[in-house]
């Protein structure tokens, strides 16, 4: 089946759901406001840059997650994914998703926003398969750690590979849709990458190269 490949963030929705959820978290009074609020816009910040350390990232956006139950969580993420994620569902994207499954192919979200965030939003837009940071558990418990490569900037790279080859997929034909200079190593591998509502480097790229640059904004 061919790929169509697809970031999440800024690209299928309109907004950043790993920002959103540090949102979530101050609003919720969940973390320490002022504290958390500060290093969530500094994140985000670098991750536009280009510059994010995704180690550092992810001990501090996982670290909230080691202080509740997964049932607590999961009722977190459920009025999460009301009160944040669905607003920034967008149409259009529903509309291309469903373009390429009726073309037959496998879709497939590659994200450096870690799983427990991005499954259930994978789920609702009913994608074939999430690659994503897998936060590891223990005795039911998140750590706060990160199991694996995170699948950010070249690891997107490393990721698709190792699942390549467990799945026997290939890359013939594929299709990768981004918004982030973040994700040029997996533009460059793609057979046809699609610059989608981009930041200002991916913007320029797509011209110079002859990218098709789409809108998925509502």
């Amino acid at each position: 089946m061919t790929l169509a490949i697809f970031d999440l963030d800024g690209t299928l929705l309109s907004g950043d759901s790993d920002y959103a959820w540090g949102q979530f978290l101050v609003e919720k009074g969940l973390v320490d406001t002022q504290v958390y609020q500060e290093a969530n816009d500094r994140f985000f910040l670098e991750y536009q840059a280009g510059t994010l350390d995704i180690h550092e990232y992810l001990a501090f956006s996982l670290a909230p997650l080691t202080q509740f139950t997964r049932a607590q969580l999961n009722e977190l993420h459920n009025t999460f994914m009301e009160e944040k994620v669905r607003p920034m569902m967008q149409t259009k994207a529903a509309d291309l998703l469903k373009y390429h499954k009726e073309q037959g192919h496998f879709l497939l979200m590659i994200t450096a926003t870690n799983q427990f965030v991005t499954q259930p939003i994978s789920d609702a837009l009913g994608m074939d398969h999430i690659i994503a940071p897998v936060p590891e558990i223990v005795d039911g418990y998140y750590t706060g750690k990160i199991v694996g490569v995170p699948s950010f900037q070249d690891g997107k790279v490393t990721r698709l590979n190792d699942w390549l080859a467990e799945t026997g997929h290939s890359m013939e034909g594929s299709y990768f849709y981004s918004d982030s200079r973040n994700d040029l190593p997996l533009l460059e591998l793609v057979t046809h990458p699609v610059a989608v509502d981009a930041d200002d480097t991916l913007s320029k790229l797509a011209e110079e190269r002859d990218w098709p640059h789409i809108s998925l904004r509502n």
